[in-house]
């Protein structure tokens, strides 16, 4: 993926830095956003993710770029002891920590800050690790690759979510269409960060999906990789583990 797609393109601030700025501005009416825009078919993609980790019965759960924890949140409905929602941004994670307490989670679900391609953790300490549509918005993907397989145990399951582009008539054309003029129209209009909903079609459109990424995953070290389009093509499900 090309590191010049960042959030703010006359800024000089590194990508990582940008992009936390950018989920702080947003935070507030993420949620509601991403159901407006998917036409809410993403919660459709969650549960399939949530199902391929739920057969692994996973103990310890890290999902990475949590947002503001939807995904850790509906992972509680598993015999997962302990689920960390990890996000660079405060913004969204403090979304998340109300929905939790919410939904009195709070013994079960953490939610912390940190950096992606830094990970707090011991090597081999999750059985599971998930990331819904925040790969693309890695500085670094293979440094934060590496560091989701470094702290993996060894056969533990990966699940990952995120954007891809339909290649079939005229599913292809219309996804060009809907993110090159309806995802950053609604964006300008609902959002009070007018680069985000750009920004978000544009690190979509340029993200390595399908073959390419499977390939990143193998060069890792991941094993037994394979990927899912979801909905025409629109999403992928990617699934790997770690000998």
């Amino acid at each position: 993926m090309s590191k010049n797609v960042k959030p703010y393109k006359d800024s000089e601030v590194e990508k990582k830095k940008q992009v936390e700025q950018m989920f702080d501005n947003i935070s507030e009416n993420y949620d509601g956003l991403n159901r407006v825009i998917s036409f809410g078919i993403d919660q459709k993609w969650r549960t399939k993710l949530i199902e391929m980790v739920k057969k692994t019965q996973p103990k310890f759960i890290l999902d990475v770029a949590t947002g503001t924890g939807d995904l850790a949140i509906a992972m509680a409905d598993s015999s997962a002891e302990k689920i960390i929602g990890l996000d660079i941004s405060a913004g969204m994670l403090q979304v998340g920590k109300y929905k939790i307490a919410d939904k009195k989670l709070q013994e079960r679900i953490e939610m912390v800050q940190a950096d992606s391609e830094n990970l707090p953790y011991e090597d081999n300490t999750f059985d599971a690790i998930t990331v819904a549509f925040g790969v693309r918005n890695f500085e670094d993907l293979d440094k934060g690759l590496s560091e989701i397989y470094r702290v993996l145990r060894p056969g533990g399951i990966f699940v990952v979510l995120e954007t891809s582009v339909p290649t079939k008539f005229p599913f292809k054309q219309g996804y060009k269409v809907y993110s090159n003029y309806v995802l950053p129209t609604i964006g300008k209009l609902f959002s009070k960060d007018k680069s985000a909903y750009k920004y978000l079609s544009e690190s979509a459109s340029v993200f390595p999906y399908g073959e390419k990424f499977n390939n990143i995953l193998k060069k890792i070290g991941f094993t037994d990789v394979e990927d899912h389009p979801q909905t025409f093509g629109v999403s992928t499900i990617y699934s790997a583990s770690k000998k």
